[in-house]
């Protein structure tokens, strides 16, 4: 099996910089070792920044440093075309543009903590044809499919 691929939104990319013992910060050390590929798109790295910085300040440097130790393929951003024809998809058009990174990146797992939006809405995995669920999700289906 190739590498697992996981695309992290900025919710679980932000709980793996702030918390060394969540799941999320499991997932940037596997990444960090290579034995798996994260993927982020150029709006989860914005949306990440930007909310450390307001938040937290202090942590930014340490985002940046778990983005470039962790080895993180960035992605481009659909464009405003792409997201158009594709809102049907989640309900809250502010996350189409990390639904459709994530679905043309062709991850295996899309890892959010994103309750309202992406995990308590099924339809978004059945029409995106997405595995999502949270980092520990994520982490549960790597062992399963690693057989560890």
């Amino acid at each position: 099996m190739p590498k697992p691929n996981i695309f992290l939104d900025s919710s679980a990319l932000i709980a793996g910089a702030i918390s060394e013992t969540g799941a999320a910060y499991a997932l940037l050390q596997l990444g960090e070792t290579g034995d798996i590929l994260i993927t982020i798109s150029e709006m989860v790295l914005v949306e990440s920044e930007r909310s450390v910085a307001k938040k937290s300040p202090g942590s930014l440097s340490d985002l940046r440093r778990l983005i470039k130790i962790a080895n993180l393929r960035i992605v481009g951003d659909p464009s405003q075309k792409v997201i158009a024809a594709n809102l049907y998809l989640i309900k809250d058009p502010n996350d189409a543009p990390i639904l459709l990174a994530a679905m043309k990146s062709k991850v295996d797992f899309l890892a959010t903590h994103n309750r309202k939006h992406f995990l308590e809405d099924s339809k978004v995995a059945e029409k995106s044809g997405l595995r999502i669920g949270t980092p520990g999700d994520a982490l549960a289906w790597i062992r399963e499919n690693l057989g560890s």
